[in-house]
């Protein structure tokens, strides 16, 4: 790790940002470095600017892509090189106001049922039956779970905070039937390495998040289902089925751990019961026209 490197991860540090936050700024930036074959602190101002239009006009960054790159280059060239370019100011991601795709319960067990390792299934419903993140899912450790009050404890969530959720008895099951094959004693997930469940006992690290995607896009593919869905599609799909069977939007929000209830409102467009009664009740306006 070179000294600017290591400079701007303690800097991350200091801000309080969380080993996620950590990784994408410090991508972000290793980038735009590789984008010039030089070091970042070396890049001018113009070529900064010129960057940025390379990644909206040529490359055409998604929103989310466009923010983690602006956020950590910015964050870079303020709290590292203590520079405060009017580019950095300029640039702003465009707005966009997409609804998530969300699964039917019977897509969820379609796609489930076609993965073909026990410990990436358990996995996929943990996330599902919870609402967790990926990395909330993946992180989980064995004291976490308290099967006498069925619960789980989501430790460091987005934004650094801690919640609650229901720990349904099914999922409760299977992670005990998972936990008795490696018995880890920390982790309810440990990384086993190629395959070698024997290791899993003494592993120091939880799944890679990439090899629970990879299991989901094949699961995917293979269950004919064409809805552009991803792993964070289950966390949308738990939270609209809650509200189609009458949880509060509320409750939803507690267990989502969002902050503003802004977030969660966004489930009621995406519920067939609550389309299915605007339906009916335009059916009954309109009649007799």
């Amino acid at each position: 790790m070179t000294p600017l490197r290591q400079r701007m991860l303690e800097d991350l540090q200091l801000h309080g940002m969380s080993e996620r936050t950590q990784e994408c700024y410090l991508r972000a930036v290793r980038q735009l470095a590789d984008h010039y074959h030089k070091s970042p602190n070396l890049i001018t101002e113009e070529e900064l600017r010129q960057y940025f239009l390379w990644m909206k006009n040529v490359r055409h960054y998604s929103r989310a892509a466009t923010t983690i790159a602006l956020c950590g280059i910015k964050f870079f060239f303020r709290q590292t090189l203590h520079q405060d370019w009017t580019t950095l100011k300029l640039v702003r991601p465009a707005r966009e106001k997409k609804l998530p795709v969300v699964l039917s319960p019977e897509e969820v067990r379609n796609i489930l049922g076609r993965v073909r390792l026990f410990r990436y299934r358990v996995c996929l419903l943990t996330l599902y039956s919870c609402g967790l993140r990926l990395g909330e899912g993946t992180r989980l450790q064995v004291p976490d779970i308290d099967s006498a009050r069925l619960l789980v404890h989501v430790r460091h969530g987005k934004g650094g905070q801690d919640r609650y959720v229901p720990l349904p008895q099914r999922t409760l099951e299977l992670l005990r039937e998972f936990w008795r094959t490696h018995r880890n004693p920390v982790w309810l997930f440990p990384a086993c390495g190629r395959g070698d469940v024997p290791r899993m006992a003494t592993a120091t690290r939880p799944f890679p998040r990439t090899s629970l995607q990879i299991v989901f896009r094949q699961a995917l593919l293979q269950s004919g289902i064409q809805k552009r869905a991803s792993i964070h599609t289950l966390r949308h799909s738990y939270a609209t089925h809650l509200l189609e069977n009458g949880v509060d939007l509320r409750t939803i929000q507690e267990y989502l751990g969002h902050r503003s209830a802004n977030t969660t409102v966004l489930y009621t467009h995406l519920t067939d019961k609550v389309q299915q009664h605007a339906r009916q009740s335009l059916h009954h306006l309109t009649e007799g026209f």
